[in-house]
């Protein structure tokens, strides 16, 4: 699952450079030069993370970091901010607005590319290519593969998705309505109910190895992935 990286920056070269750099890594980009365009973008899609220049023409980067922090759609978004001013005091200002890291121009793009993918895994891991073993299942997203005790489980792209993030997030229990936003996306508009549909498509898939029971039901709050078995 390829995550979403919204680049906001106003220097065309610096843009290209960073958007060409972060499609070969593998990366879905969208971009915008000024602040105007990045809640624009925001609005109609929520990113997986930003990359964020300090010096935009109608509003300081930071004005704009601080915004995302004050809402609660996208305060959890992780943010890297992208500026020349390299003094100590600049980077606690950065970090103080909630960026997440502070990179200086000039910059490489591989360690960039590098503090990208750390941050992710840290922030939101079912963005991540990792492989993740637990129990009997073991899921690979760079080659969309899952096998549960030694057997290969085939399954549609929807229920992978869902899959990954559950196991991403193992113990933990998602509503429907958290559930669409992670795995659909929340610029996606669907009835909560078609969460139900897939959850029991998973289980079914998951059935050959039995182990449908890793995913629970928690009457009144959501689902749950776990290697206990419900009954």
């Amino acid at each position: 699952m390829s995550a979403m990286i919204l680049v906001v920056e106003d220097e065309p070269a610096i843009q290209e450079l960073l958007s060409l750099n972060l499609r070969h890594a593998g990366f879905e980009v969208r971009v915008a030069s000024d602040a105007a365009g990045a809640r624009q973008a925001v609005h109609e899609r929520l990113p997986d993370l930003v990359l964020l220049d300090w010096m935009l023409p109608d509003s300081p980067g930071i004005r704009l970091a601080k915004w995302l922090r004050s809402s609660e759609r996208t305060r959890e978004v992780p943010l890297i901010m992208l500026t020349a001013r390299g003094t100590e005091q600049d980077k606690i200002d950065g970090l103080e607005a909630g960026a997440d890291d502070y990179v200086t121009k000039p910059f490489s793009p591989r360690e960039l590319i590098a503090r990208v993918r750390s941050l992710l895994r840290r922030r939101a891991p079912q963005l991540g290519g990792d492989a993740i073993d637990a129990g009997d299942l073991h899921l690979d997203p760079d080659t969309c593969r899952v096998t549960g005790a030694g057997q290969a489980l085939p399954m549609g792209p929807t229920e992978f998705r869902l899959l990954h993030f559950l196991m991403t997030h193992a113990e933990r229990v998602y509503g429907r309505g958290q559930l669409l936003d992670q795995v659909w996306g929340d610029h996606v508009f669907v009835e909560e109910r078609t969460v139900d549909v897939h959850i029991r498509r998973l289980r079914k898939a998951l059935e050959p190895a039995a182990l449908g029971g890793y995913i629970h039901t928690v009457r009144g709050a959501g689902y749950r992935f776990s290697t206990t078995q419900e009954p």
